[in-house]
């Protein structure tokens, strides 16, 4: 899987446990696309101080995983369920 797409999916599961600053970052970052020279701009911060938070914040999302596992377990999940009644797939993934 994509480093870029992993990433995305550990900020769906463990987003709320960044710090604000860092979720803002990495939002702009990876979902609006914005350069680091952008963001430097609209924060009045160095490029580097967006940058140090932004690994900050993959290095937290990457602990959180290796750590929790929900990522990987709901991967696991989907795959066992794929065989049942469409009906039954619905039910589960909405708990999941």
């Amino acid at each position: 899987m994509d480093n870029h797409i992993q990433l995305i999916n550990l900020y769906d599961y463990y987003g709320t446990l960044l710090t604000e600053k860092q979720q803002t970052y990495f939002q702009d970052y990876y979902f609006n696309n914005l350069s680091l020279a952008e963001m430097s701009e609209n924060y009045q911060v160095s490029r580097s101080a967006i940058h140090k938070q932004l690994k900050e914040a993959e290095s937290k999302l990457e602990f959180y995983e290796a750590k929790l596992a929900l990522l990987k377990n709901s991967q696991k999940i989907k795959e066992l369920i794929k065989p049942l009644d469409v009906e039954i797939q619905n039910k589960i993934k909405e708990l999941i």
